[in-house]
């Protein structure tokens, strides 16, 4: 396994502490009048989400993290299980809703997005950026309502409920960012 010493962390960096996958988020370089130089970094536990705060000195290691990334399809969702296939040698990987979080609104049958394992076991799923996705329900747009920003709630085919303008009608086909789940345009059919 490889090893980084503080002079190679950089944000990005996957690191592995006490078993444990970790993504440097930030790292800051601090050199105080005497001693030791300091790299204080923010590092995201890839298991749980959450953030911790360390400050390491100059010399010390940290083992890198026995992560991979991979381009996979997502397949079907049964029951509390969302499962994905691997593009390039047909694998299958199970993950729970728990472990898909936000991204699995936006998860559509066939999709292709990024799984990260680590220990040969899915942790987290990324969706494409943008997705174009169908309005299931909205409430019908006021007549002569044409003001700028009036926005409305409108529940998409994958169960995501999104604000979008008024003028948006059920059947509508909506360009949506995963990362914010905020209406982008309306787009045309992709199945067209």
């Amino acid at each position: 396994m490889a090893i980084y010493s503080t002079n190679e962390f950089r944000k990005g960096l996957k690191v592995q502490i006490e078993g444990v996958p970790y993504l440097m988020v930030e790292m800051n370089f601090r050199k105080p009048g005497k001693g030791n130089a300091l790299y204080e970094c923010k590092l995201r536990n890839l298991l749980r989400g959450t953030v911790v705060d360390k400050t390491y000195r100059a010399g010390q290691t940290l083992e890198s993290a026995d992560v991979a990334e991979f381009t996979a399809q997502f397949l079907y969702r049964q029951g509390d299980q969302f499962v994905f296939m691997k593009n390039d040698d047909y694998e299958q990987y199970e993950m729970s809703a728990e472990a898909v979080g936000e991204a699995g609104k936006f998860l559509k049958e066939n999709m292709d997005c990024q799984v990260m394992v680590f220990n040969n076991q899915p942790i987290a799923v990324t969706p494409p950026n943008h997705v174009v996705l169908k309005v299931e329900y909205c409430e019908p747009g006021a007549r002569g309502n044409t003001a700028t920003n009036v926005t409305k709630p409108c529940k998409l085919e994958t169960g995501a409920e999104i604000l979008a303008p008024a003028f948006v009608n059920i059947g509508d086909w909506l360009r949506v960012d995963t990362r914010t789940g905020e209406y982008i345009e309306r787009a045309k059919d992709p199945g067209a």
